[in-house]
């Protein structure tokens, strides 16, 4: 490898644990394809983790350290997120729980923007971790870009699927959940004004 690691200030339980706030507690919305969800595990997630034979009780019974142990695992040390540059490992972390491997993929397409060669497979291997290195640097801008990108993915679901709109807005036309959330990981520099927000789901 011909990066070095800085000294570590990360810590992947704490964000962990943000996540698990971020998520909030027991919900089964019916346009949410993932269905029975607590903690930002869904019932399918729980059922790979735990067997076939969970029940939406089991969901509903899911505690947050459990959530919090069940990310970690799966969803941060499983797919190499913990390989990456420590810039982004908390915002592909969070959208790895919100999306799955769209996270990777979303961050290969952001590093192609900057010239890298890589495929976009989903698949955090050794080279989308020297490409996210090279591109990363000592600057922060990676952070952002990558902040965007999964900011527009969301835009973009909205665009193809009317039912999806209302994670992304809200009743009042509003910035939504998804929007916001994709904002905490954002300088607040390049946060849509509420008049580029509306811009942007006009067509809505």
């Amino acid at each position: 490898m011909f990066w070095k690691k800085k000294k570590s200030n990360f810590n992947a339980k704490k964000v962990a644990w943000e996540i698990v706030g971020r998520e909030g507690g027991y919900v089964n919305d019916p346009d949410d394809p993932g269905g029975a969800t607590k903690w930002g595990i869904t019932i399918g997630t729980l059922r790979r983790v735990r067997g076939s034979n969970v029940t939406v009780e089991d969901v509903k019974n899911l505690t947050q350290g459990e959530a919090v142990d069940i990310f970690l695992s799966d969803y941060f040390y499983k797919p190499k997120i913990n390989k990456l540059p420590e810039s982004i490992q908390d915002t592909v972390f969070d959208m790895q729980v919100n999306s799955g491997n769209n996270a990777i993929k979303i961050l290969q397409r952001t590093l192609r923007e900057f010239g890298q060669n890589i495929s976009v497979d989903g698949v955090i291997g050794p080279k989308t971790i020297a490409a996210a290195f090279e591109v990363d640097g000592d600057i922060d801008y990676l952070r952002d870009a990558y902040g965007m990108s999964r900011r527009e993915y969301y835009f973009r679901l909205g665009d193809k699927n009317p039912r999806l709109r209302k994670f992304a807005r809200t009743r009042r036309g509003n910035k939504g959940g998804w929007i916001k959330r994709a904002e905490e990981f954002i300088s607040p520099e390049y946060h849509l004004t509420d008049e580029q927000f509306r811009d942007r789901i006009r067509r809505w």
